[in-house]
């Protein structure tokens, strides 16, 4: 990819707070790394979080419930196989994200670093949120990379995302206890009003802000969706010591 097209994409990143990458990833990549995530799915080789841990709306309501071992994420993906590990710290990605950040790249272990799944059955939809809410560290300019492993859309489950919200000062009243974004106060159905929910094909990538507010449907259709999703901050921005976001090391990206 040219470097003119990344800096348009970086443009529209800052603007407004996403911006689908086409086929960031070649064909026979996306089926190595889906065989070895439905392998993984299938064994239910851990570290895993079931949907019942959560129990996010429509989640099975424990482990022991119809439905109950019904796989939310193949955690610490990075750690999982090479062939994971490669895609995280791809020189793509690198070069990407230090074109972004101005200086080089740092994968986090800690935050994504997973296999999300979405479930035909029992598997939950996600409220509105910004993922920077429960993660600590010396700045806020950190990019999730969402790889696509099959199609995605809002009748699978796919993500929708708030323009520009990743710019915006909201009041705390406008989230939940549990930092979610309210559907049900007033000075939020505007913001709402403005998602959009872009379709992918296998191989897109969706570069995002961690304050972008973004949300996800339960799956209507008869398959499981998978994703890849790694975060990364750049080297000058630090986790914060003795918070969770600083409790495995992270990975510096060539870029």
């Amino acid at each position: 990819m040219s470097g003119f097209l990344h800096d348009d994409q970086i443009a529209v990143l800052r603007q407004q707070g996403f911006v689908v990458a086409r086929q960031f990833a070649d064909p026979d990549r996306v089926a190595a790394l889906r065989a070895l995530a439905e392998r993984h799915l299938q064994d239910h080789v851990a570290p895993i979080e079931y949907e019942a841990d959560l129990r996010y709306p429509g989640a099975p309501a424990s482990r022991e419930a119809q439905g109950g071992l019904t796989v939310r994420r193949l955690l610490n993906a990075y750690a999982r196989d090479p062939l994971f590990a490669q895609w995280a710290t791809d020189p793509a990605i690198g070069q990407w994200l230090a074109r972004y950040f101005g200086e080089p790249a740092v994968l986090s272990t800690v935050h994504h670093n997973c296999v999300m799944t979405k479930h035909p059955a029992y598997g939950s939809l996600t409220g509105w949120h910004q993922d920077i809410r429960y993660w600590s560290f010396s700045d806020t300019d950190l990019v999730s990379c969402w790889l696509a492993l099959v199609p995605e859309s809002s009748g699978n489950g796919g993500l929708s995302f708030i323009p520009g919200s990743h710019s915006a000062s909201f009041a705390p009243e406008q989230f939940d206890e549990q930092k979610f974004f309210r559907e049900n106060v007033p000075q939020n159905a505007d913001w709402i009003a403005r998602a959009v929910s872009p379709t992918l094909e296998a191989g897109d990538v969706v570069f995002f802000h961690c304050r972008t507010l973004h949300a996800a449907p339960g799956n209507r259709s008869d398959r499981v969706k998978l994703s890849l999703v790694h975060t990364y901050h750049p080297a000058s921005c630090h986790p914060i010591a003795g918070t969770r976001s600083a409790s495995q090391p992270d990975v510096p990206l060539a870029g």
